[in-house]
């Protein structure tokens, strides 16, 4: 993990104690009750505000650089802050006092003269030692076009990055020690021990502290970054930690269940399975701008909705998470909202739902037997495209999620940079559905609309083959809604259904004998998700094809393969953001999803949080985490500062 700490901070409380003062011998006069001393009334202490936040789940762990789920990246939001910030697709500093970038000096491209035996990164975005034969990209070379094949003898210059990071000067852990680039140093080494975010680190050459506020990064020669800018590790407590084992971190208190941040909050007790108590971090850096807005903070474990819910009402709640699935009560939440008994929010997710089209089956590998392999229902791409046109994705979206979210023309959400507003709408067409069955070799050879059609003289299927498709997906409420639409509307185009509902471990399987990774469906129901704003092109390229060569796993799980589109999506990965080729070839890969469908995409997945009425300063953003602005969120009369 790039990005995203204390011993318990004990606040002394000064208890006034009397002095002893011995009585009065009985011969001496007492004094005058009116030159008797005054005892103060204690003054009542200012009211201490709080925020009670439900999560869907417990932390597993609070150890910044484990595999965490959503209720522990939510905890974490508030011990940390930054170092970097997404929001609106687009990236924010945090701790640093500006976003590293080429036309602000903080990064550069240099030529770099490597030699036969160096580590490079060649033409396919993999490390190699350079030799002869192997292909990668000269320097100012962008494209397949510039792509060279490497002779075993001549002094070679490739790009590489350089990037400079600076840190703000006036960053404390919330224990009171000053954080510096060595915290961030250490993340970067223990990280590397473990073997965490490798594929960063295996592209990483130099990671070092300039100065106590400024890191550099020096990538391998040939490793162009479109995200270089992110390329900070988190800082982590090394006068804390560094007297520990680097392989103990993940399990012992101190790292896992009190992880010290420079964040607004620290964590003052976690009582398993009921609640998480923070407070106030003085030493957070934004504390004179008033940051945090509350005092204390509370995450309660609440896997139920409904109980979530009333909760909610009851006051027990004032904000619920997106980690409580709250997906089946959108529509008593807008009621809600009507009654002002609370707020609603809802946005998008970087998770797309999918019907996959079992393109290249995994029996086909070694080549298609017509005697004992699955009929090849969509060899052609017309059959492909019918789908889309027979899908009524538009009812979908407006009946199973409340019209929250619209019929997506891309696997990139319409609201990125990189969307290309040009790809055309497919809509429910029946009709056009139909005719592009018939060109396929598809026909009602029955004259009867309600019987599923039949292959005539369909590429690779055996003659009066019915399209009756197997449809696998898990049982949800959500999920057997969109089944039923689906086959409906299939239904007015000739395309039969037989719907199956499994558990998700069963329909998520390894492979070879799982169904979706092991490739053995028709159709499937299924989400894509990615902790990037960065479009997820990898997820249709040849490489991802789960197979017994790289066992089994990947995401291109509908076995298409393009080699235009491989070439489109390697030449977008090793482009900046700040070069049109970044958003040409990004354009490319998404003409080529939207002519040759890979799979369809249904809808993107929502994250929805709800809050009480006098709850304020709370956003939702489909690219952040939702408590990313934890420090701003304020209830009741903390609102007014």
């Amino acid at each position: 993990m790039k990005k995203s700490l204390v011993p318990y901070l004990l606040i002394l409380v000064l208890v006034g104690i009397p002095a002893c003062i011995s009585a009065p011998a009985p011969t001496e006069t007492p004094l005058p009750v009116s030159t008797l001393p005054v005892v103060a009334t204690p003054t009542s202490q200012p009211d201490v505000s709080s925020l009670t936040v439900c999560l869907g789940q417990e932390p597993n762990s609070l150890y910044p650089f484990g595999e965490l789920n959503s209720a522990a990246r939510s905890v974490l939001a508030a011990i940390y802050d930054g170092p970097i910030d997404t929001i609106e697709y687009e990236y924010q500093p945090v701790i640093l006092t500006q976003i590293p970038s080429l036309e602000n000096g903080d990064a550069e491209i240099v030529r770099a003269e490597v030699r036969v035996g160096d580590s490079v990164v060649d033409a396919d975005g993999n490390i190699s030692l350079l030799e002869a034969g192997v292909r990668v990209r000269p320097a100012e070379c962008r494209n397949e076009d510039c792509v060279i094949e490497y002779d075993g003898s001549a002094t070679l210059e490739l790009d590489q990055m350089i990037v400079t990071f600076r840190l703000r000067p006036d960053l404390t852990w919330s224990d009171g020690t000053p954080l510096t680039a060595d915290d961030s140093v250490y993340s970067f080494d223990l990280q590397k021990t473990a073997a965490a975010n490798s594929f960063l680190i295996d592209r990483t050459q130099t990671y070092e502290a300039a100065d106590a506020q400024t890191l550099q990064w020096f990538g391998i020669p040939g490793f162009i970054d479109p995200t270089y800018f992110t390329n900070i590790w988190q800082p982590a407590p090394k006068h804390l930690w560094s007297e520990f084992p680097a392989d103990q971190l993940s399990s012992i208190d101190v790292s896992s269940r009190t992880p010290i941040g420079w964040g607004p909050y620290l964590i003052r007790e976690w009582n398993p399975g009921d609640q998480i108590t923070l407070e106030k971090n003085p030493y957070y850096f934004r504390a004179q701008d008033g940051y945090p807005k509350v005092d204390q903070l509370h995450f309660r474990f609440i896997p139920d909705p409904d109980m979530a819910l009333t909760d909610l009402i009851a006051g027990r709640c004032d904000l619920i998470d997106p980690s409580v699935n709250l997906e089946d009560h959108v529509g008593l939440l807008q009621d809600m909202q009507s009654a002002e008994q609370a707020q609603m929010y809802a946005t998008t997710s970087m998770t797309m739902e999918w019907l996959g089209l079992g393109i290249v089956p995994a029996s086909h590998d070694n080549g298609y037997d017509e005697r004992k392999d699955r009929q090849d229902f969509f060899a052609d791409t017309y059959t492909r495209q019918a789908i889309a046109y027979c899908i009524d994705r538009k009812t979908i979206v407006d009946n199973v999620l409340y019209g929250l979210t619209s019929v997506p023309t891309s696997y990139i959400p319409a609201d990125h940079p990189a969307f290309d507003s040009d790809i055309v709408q497919i809509n429910f067409d029946p009709e056009i559905g139909i005719s592009l069955l018939e060109q396929a070799g598809w026909q009602d050879t029955d004259e009867d609309p309600s019987t599923p059609r039949r292959a005539v003289n369909v590429k690779r299927v055996t003659f009066n083959t019915p399209l009756v498709l197997n449809y696998y997906t898990t049982s949800t409420s959500q999920r057997r809604q969109v089944a039923a639409i689906l086959e409906e509307s299939l239904a007015q185009c000739g395309i039969g259904l037989d719907v199956k509902y499994l558990t998700a471990s069963d329909l998520y399987a390894p492979g070879p004998e799982g169904l979706l990774l092991g490739r053995q469906f028709d159709l499937a129901q299924y989400s894509l998700g990615i902790n990037s704003v960065e479009p997820a092109c990898s997820w249709f390229m040849r490489a991802e094809i789960p197979s017994e060569a790289n066992t089994w796993t990947g995401t291109n799980v509908t076995g298409f393969s393009n080699e235009d589109y491989d070439i489109a999506c390697q030449t977008a990965q090793s482009s900046l953001r700040e070069e049109q080729e970044y958003l040409n070839s990004y354009r490319q890969t998404q003409i080529l999803v939207s002519d040759l469908f890979p799979a369809i995409p249904l809808y993107s997945r929502l994250r929805i949080a709800a809050v009480r009425p006098d709850v304020c300063g709370f956003e939702l953003d489909p690219t952040a985490n939702p408590l990313w602005n934890i420090e701003g969120i304020g209830i009741g009369e903390t609102c007014q500062n």
